[in-house]
């Protein structure tokens, strides 16, 4: 119980760690476009994220996959600006798109997973508890990502209802920041990609 303990602080305190914010801007992206009503939408792609990163991540702490983290570390801010240019080219949210958003978010989730996957094997080591760790970290990520997607949700709605800013003014400034943001990471990371090849 110690270590499921330890492994879930571990796990919430990581994403919402700022020299990590590529995850944190990941989540805003995600989130940026919908609102209180779509609340059932939202769930769904947090959960799919939550899979698709549970799922590498696991594959990758138990050795059954090894892809390079410098591609993993270029891939991460492609997501974002891939996420962040939907929403910008996207005024809304049509039903036969939410399935593709759904099963990207999924993707791009197993991209990220392989990315939180490098700071829980440096912190394991040769642990013996693995599964215990991995579920604990799991569930700490899980309980990060509410806490920033809610953060998000909520200063959302005093933007949008209270302060009435328009909501496609608000997605759309904040769905180009978190891009301009994105582009410059993966511009950074760029030149290491070279270095694989």
């Amino acid at each position: 119980m110690q270590d499921f303990q330890l492994y879930f602080g571990l796990g919430w305190h990581h994403i919402l760690d700022w020299q990590g914010y590529d995850h944190i801007l990941f989540l805003l992206a995600l989130c940026s476009i919908y609102g209180a009503q779509d609340l059932k939408k939202l769930l769904i792609l947090i959960t799919a994220f939550t899979l698709g990163h549970s799922i590498t991540l696991a594959l990758s702490v138990w050795q059954y996959i090894h892809i390079n983290s410098k591609l993993i570390e270029f891939l991460i801010p492609v997501t974002i600006l891939i996420t962040a240019s939907s929403n910008i080219i996207s005024k809304k949210k049509k039903p036969k798109k939410m399935l593709f958003r759904y099963l990207l978010t999924l993707f791009f989730g197993l991209i990220h997973g392989l990315g939180f996957s490098n700071y829980l094997k440096s912190l394991m080591g040769k642990s013996a508890n693995i599964v215990v760790e991995l579920l604990g970290f799991n569930l700490g990520l899980e309980f990060g990502q509410l806490l920033i997607v809610a953060t998000a949700m909520l200063l959302s709605f005093i933007l949008i209802w209270i302060v009435k800013i328009k909501a496609w003014d608000w997605n759309f400034f904040l769905s180009s920041a978190i891009f301009g943001i994105a582009f410059m990471m993966a511009a950074e990371r760029l030149p290491a990609i070279y270095n694989l090849y």
